[in-house]
């Protein structure tokens, strides 16, 4: 069958639906992913077809304005006043995306469309050509239970009422965003009107199928949820057996004891010399040696200690099995990553679902409490990472937790279960 997949956001919103492409491929299907444009070569790659979808969003989110919009998205209140205050600066970018995953769903001809939350088009795709929907989340922040509230409101003992209250809160908050957006476009193509911007409703109210590519050891699913909704195991990319690590960082590994390493991936909005020095500090008061990711490449740089190496990037299943600790932004598939490693983390949210993973990575006992962004000092470096690094039980339960999800096969459950929702089972 044809399978279009389409999400969009930065690289943990892309890598987990090429893993999931991949393995569609894998079982003989054919797999277009579409996402913003930046993510071409990464999709091409991996042997998908690509769909395209402009990079403005991502672009915005880029400069100074963007992530000062990101960074002050830490409480609900925050999240109203950015939706608010953006709306107008977004609509043609939104309007656009719409159009153009329009355009290359129908071009894939598809049997099925999964889709990301972010890449809101998706259902209404899926109505306008016949075809089943599937909801496809690597966060579970979007299907309403009783038991807790929406990862981004306070955990309040209010009962259940409350915990549901908060999903309708931020259905309201997706209308608010790019409602407007899918009326006007279910319209021009002769779609009933909606009566509410609902990701797990079709426009006639049948439950849309849910896939959640997180592990149930790690998210607890509740009781409550619907049978619609499948918690799979992760979706990580097939290793490639040829790839490994380069022999500068093969040489440092083997010149000392596991290192830590330290990456924020593209949260920080530039890797500076002030930012080097901070971490090098924190490693230094440690005790402890690094491999520290800069996005930037790993030139020697004066004033770099022979304790410390400086990265642009690497496969994180190559490299942090091998690691003391990994201090991280707690980002979905760097969490995941580092889980899967069985090594202890240093989780340092900036915003969004970040804090709930370093919650969650705590709670487990496979990491330590999480340190926000804005809070992050030298001092508080150093000591979690002495923390990850010297506690006996947090490293046991780091392995412990390592070893039942290296078992998991969440792409494999996954497969099946769009085979099985396809054939109507």
């Amino acid at each position: 069958m044809n399978v279009f997949i389409t999400t969009y956001g930065t690289r943990g919103d892309v890598q987990p639906y090429v893993a999931l492409g991949q393995g569609l491929q894998a079982a003989g299907h054919h797999v277009t992913l579409a996402t913003s444009e930046r993510f071409r070569g990464f999709v091409e790659e991996h042997g998908l077809a690509y769909g395209y979808m402009n990079d403005g969003l991502l672009a915005l989110l880029d400069t100074e304005q963007g992530r000062e919009i990101l960074e002050n998205t830490d409480s609900m209140l925050a999240v109203v006043r950015r939706t608010l205050a953006t709306r107008k600066q977004l609509a043609p970018v939104q309007a656009a995306l719409l159009e153009e995953g329009w355009a290359s769903a129908r071009k894939s001809d598809p049997d099925v469309i999964l889709f990301h939350p972010k890449a809101y088009g998706g259902p209404h795709f899926a109505e306008k050509l016949g075809v089943p929907a599937i909801a496809a989340l690597v966060v579970p922040m979007l299907l309403p239970t009783a038991e807790h509230p929406h990862i981004g409101f306070p955990r309040l003992r209010l009962g259940g009422w409350y915990n549901r209250a908060t999903y309708r809160a931020v259905r309201v908050l997706m209308a608010l965003s790019a409602g407007r957006h899918v009326r006007a476009w279910r319209a021009a193509n002769n779609l009933p009107p909606q009566r509410r911007l609902d990701i797990f409703r079709t426009a006639g109210g049948a439950p849309i199928p849910v896939l959640h590519g997180f592990s149930r050891h790690v998210v607890p699913v509740p009781s409550d949820w619907p049978t619609i909704a499948t918690t799979t195991g992760y979706w990580f990319l097939a290793q490639d057996e040829h790839e490994g690590v380069s022999t500068a960082i093969e040489a440092f590994l083997e010149a000392g004891p596991p290192p830590a390493y330290i990456g924020f991936g593209s949260m920080t909005g530039g890797f500076t010399e002030d930012l080097e020095r901070f971490i090098i500090d924190a490693l230094r008061e440690a005790g402890v040696r690094g491999i520290v990711a800069t996005g930037r490449g790993g030139a020697p740089r004066e004033a770099i200690p022979g304790t410390v190496l400086l990265i642009d990037q690497v496969p994180h299943d190559r490299l942090f099995p091998r690691m003391a600790a990994v201090v991280h932004h707690g980002g979905a598939g760097t969490t995941a990553a580092a889980l899967r490693a069985g090594t202890p983390a240093v989780t340092v949210p900036f915003f969004g679902d970040q804090f709930y993973w370093g919650h969650r990575v705590h709670a487990l006992g496979a990491g330590c409490r999480p340190i926000p962004w804005k809070k992050l000092t030298v001092a508080a470096m150093a000591a979690a990472i002495r923390e990850a690094t010297s506690d006996p039980a947090m490293k046991r339960r780091a392995d412990e937790l390592g070893g039942i999800l290296g078992q998991e096969d969440g792409v494999g459950n996954a497969v099946a279960a769009v085979e099985r929702i396809v054939q109507g089972g």
